[in-house]
C-alpha cells in the first residue's frame, strides 16, 4: 500500500505519468506516488516486440452502425507499451495552432524543444541513406532523450526507396528531415519507431523514464491500484488526495501539493466526473455532488481514422504475412533471439507521407473546396455558447490548413502486411487473414472536424464510459477523406511503387476498386477503423471555449489538480500521438518544477 503523505500523486503510470514521475522525483526533497491500474508488463515478450493490445473499449454505433474497438494501455507505461511503435514528427504550423486556439506559450517556440528532450534520434549510415529515402536530408537531428528511436525493421526493405521515389516523381518527397526542420509540413519520408536500435526491442516509458528512476527513495509506484476519485477538502474546491482500490481494499492517500491525473483521454474525464467535476446536469443525473460545473469535461473527443487498401505483393517481398506460413514464426523467433534481427523487430509500418488534397490546390478543385468550406461554416450563436465558440475556433484552423496546401489534411502510411483488424466492407464482419504476401497502404484523416464525447454512465468506477466519437459527422471530413483515398489509388499504380505489387493490381475486396468520390465514401464508412489516438476530452482551451484546463494544465475552478495526458491536447498532430505526449509531459514537468521551485 502507498504510505503517505506525498507531495504529488500521479494518477496513471502511462506514457505521460511516468515522464512526470521521473522528472519530479529528480528533486530528492519531493515524495512522488504513482497509482497505476494495470500491472508491470515490461518483461512480457509481447511488449518487447510487435504490437499487442491491452484494455479494450468499444464506441457507440457509428460508421454504418458499426461499433469501433478502441484500445488503451492498461499497464505500467500505458499505451507506449502496446502501440505500433510509430514515432511521428509534428509540424510547426500545427503546434502553432494550439496557441492560436487560446493557449499562450504552447506554440512551436514553447513546445518544440521538448520533443527533442524525449527521445534519441538514430544515426544514419551514409550507405543506407538512399535505401531509406533520406539521401536529400541536409539537417541532422541530434535529439538525446530517454526513448530510443530507429528506422524499424530491415533498412534495405525495397518499399522505403520505392515510396520515396514515387513521391519524388509526384513532387512530394520530404526535402529535409521533418524532425530537425518542422517548418516543412508536406512530403513523404521513412518514419521512425520507438525501437531501440541496438537491442531491437520496444523503447517505452516504463523501460526508459521509469527504469532510470525506479530506485529513487522518493518515488513510489503502486500497480493494480484503481483510483476511484479525487478527494476534496470539506466545503472547498481544493483537492487534497485520492481514493483508490488495491487488492479489494479501498484506501486514501494525501498529496500536499497536487494530484495530477494522467489516465488518458477516455479515463481522465471519467475520473473528473466521478470527482464532481463536469457538466452539472450529468452529475445530477447520477447523484454526484457538483464541485465544479465544467461542461467541457468529456467533450471535444478527437480521433484519427484509418482507411486502407490492401494489395497482393510480389512473391519475394519481405512481409509479416510470412509469420503465418509453416515455419515462419519459428524462423522469426530464431532470428530475433539469436541476433535481434528479422520480422519481429518491427510492427511493419515503414513509411509515411504528410499530404494535402492535391486536387484542391488549383483550378476547379480549389473552387469546389472553397464552396465546401463556405457551406459548412459554423453559425455564430450566443457568445456564451461554448460549443459554437469552440467549433468556430477549430474551423478557422482547419480552413487555413486546407486552403494553404502546405499543411497535411491526411497522413499516408505503408505496412508490409495485410490489415487483419479492419472489417470486410462487404459484410461488416472481421476479415480473417488469408494466405499470401500483402502490402497495406492507408490514409489517416489527420485533422478531422468531427467531434465526439465520452462520459460516465453510472457512479460505478468499474463501468466503462460511453464513447461516442461521431466519426465523419462533419460533412467536410468525408469529402476530404474521399479525395485522399482516390489519390492512394494513383500512388499505388505509380512507378516504382507499383513494381512491388502483382499485376494487374489486385485488392483484397471488390469495394476497394472505387473510382469516384461516392464509391470512395461508401468504402470509407464500411472499412475505416480507429488509429487509437483519442484526445481532447479535457482540452487545454479557454474555459469560454469549453476548455477544461488552462495553459498550466490546471483544472478550471479547482485547486491542486492538473491533467497531463492526451486528453488535454487541443488539436491532434498529423501523425501518431506518442511523440507529442512525451513532449507535452516534459513541458508539464518543467511548469510544475518552476511553480514550486524544484530542482
Amino acid at each position: 500500500m502507498a504510505s503517505g503523505p506525498y507531495d504529488f500523486a500521479v494518477v496513471g503510470g502511462g506514457t505521460a505519468g511516468l515522464v512526470l514521475a521521473s522528472r519530479l522525483s529528480e528533486d530528492p526533497s519531493q515524495r512522488i506516488l504513482v497509482l497505476e491500474a494495470g500491472a508491470d508488463q515490461s518483461e512480457d515478450p509481447r511488449v518487447k516486440t510487435r504490437a499487442f493490445y491491452s484494455a479494450l473499449m468499444k464506441t457507440e454505433p457509428g460508421l454504418n452502425g458499426r461499433i469501433i474497438n478502441l484500445n488503451q494501455g492498461k499497464a505500467l507505461g500505458g499505451s507506449s507499451i502496446m502501440n505500433a511503435h510509430v514515432f511521428a514528427p509534428p509540424t510547426r504550423k500545427l503546434i502553432d495552432s494550439w496557441a492560436t486556439l487560446g493557449n499562450e506559450g504552447w506554440d512551436w517556440n514553447g513546445l518544440g524543444d521538448y520533443y527533442s528532450k524525449g527521445y534519441t534520434s538514430p544515426s544514419i549510415p551514409r550507405d543506407l541513406e538512399k535505401s531509406l529515402g533520406v539521401d536529400g536530408w541536409t539537417t541532422k537531428d541530434i535529439a538525446k532523450g530517454p526513448v530510443q528511436a530507429s528506422f524499424p525493421g530491415n533498412p534495405l526493405h525495397p518499399i522505403r526507396e520505392a515510396w520515396a521515389e514515387t513521391f519524388r516523381n509526384e513532387g512530394y518527397l520530404m526535402p529535409d528531415n521533418p524532425w530537425a526542420n518542422p517548418s516543412i509540413g508536406i512530403g513523404a519520408f521513412s518514419n521512425l519507431a520507438s525501437i531501440d536500435p541496438v537491442r531491437r526491442e520496444r523503447s517505452h516509458a516504463a523501460k526508459t523514464y521509469y527504469s532510470s528512476a525506479k530506485d529513487r527513495k522518493n518515488l513510489h509506484v503502486l500497480t493494480n491500484a484503481v483510483v476511484e476519485k479525487a478527494i476534496l477538502k470539506e466545503h472547498s474546491t481544493e483537492v487534497i488526495g485520492v481514493q483508490y482500490c488495491h487488492k479489494t481494499e479501498t484506501r486514501t492517500v494525501t498529496a500536499h501539493k497536487e494530484v495530477i491525473i494522467a489516465a488518458g483521454a477516455l479515463q481522465s474525464p471519467k475520473l473528473l466526473e466521478l470527482s464532481g467535476i463536469g457538466n452539472a446536469d450529468l452529475l445530477d443525473r447520477y447523484n454526484i455532488k457538483v464541485t465544479k460545473n465544467l461542461p467541457g469535461v468529456g467533450e471535444n473527443l478527437q480521433d484519427h481514422l484509418l482507411c486502407d487498401l490492401v494489395f497482393d505483393a510480389v512473391g519475394n517481398l519481405e512481409s509479416l504475412d510470412t509469420l503465418r506460413e509453416p515455419g515462419g514464426l519459428e524462423q522469426a523467433m530464431h532470428e530475433y533471439t539469436t541476433n535481434h534481427t528479422g520480422l519481429l523487430t518491427s510492427a511493419g509500418i515503414k513509411t509515411y507521407a504528410y499530404m494535402p488534397v492535391t486536387k484542391h490546390l488549383s483550378g476547379e478543385g480549389r473552387e469546389s473546396l472553397k464552396k465546401l468550406l463556405q457551406q459548412n461554416r459554423p453559425q455564430r450563436g450566443e457568445s456564451s455558447d461554448q460549443y459554437q465558440s469552440r467549433a468556430r475556433a477549430y474551423y478557422e484552423v482547419a480552413e487555413n490548413t486546407l486552403l494553404s496546401g502546405d499543411e497535411p489534411s491526411a497522413a499516408y502510411l505503408t505496412a508490409i502486411t495485410q490489415n487483419s483488424i479492419a472489417p470486410d466492407p462487404d459484410t461488416g464482419k472481421p476479415l480473417p487473414p488469408v494466405a499470401g504476401r500483402y502490402v497495406t497502404i492507408a490514409a489517416v484523416l489527420s485533422q478531422p472536424l468531427s467531434r465526439g464525447s465520452t462520459h460516465i454512465k453510472s457512479k460505478d468506477i468499474s463501468e466503462a464510459p460511453t464513447i461516442d466519437p461521431r466519426y465523419l459527422t462533419n460533412p467536410i471530413d468525408i469529402e476530404i477523406y474521399a479525395e485522399h483515398m482516390l489519390y492512394l489509388h494513383t500512388i499505388a499504380a505509380s512507378p516504382p511503387l507499383n513494381s512491388l505489387f502483382k499485376r494487374p493490381l489486385k485488392l483484397s475486396t471488390p469495394l476497394a476498386y472505387f473510382t469516384d468520390s461516392d464509391a470512395a465514401k461508401k468504402y470509407i464508412r464500411s472499412r475505416a477503423i480507429s488509429m487509437w489516438h483519442p484526445a481532447g476530452t479535457c482540452a487545454m482551451l479557454p474555459e469560454e471555449k469549453g476548455g477544461v484546463v488552462n495553459t498550466q494544465l490546471k483544472v478550471y475552478g479547482v485547486q491542486n489538480l492538473r491533467v497531463v495526458d492526451s486528453s488535454v491536447v487541443p488539436l491532434l498532430p498529423p501523425g501518431n500521438l506518442q511523440s507529442t505526449i512525451y513532449a507535452l509531459a516534459e513541458k508539464a514537468a518543467d511548469l510544475i518544477k518552476k511553480e514550486y521551485g524544484l530542482r
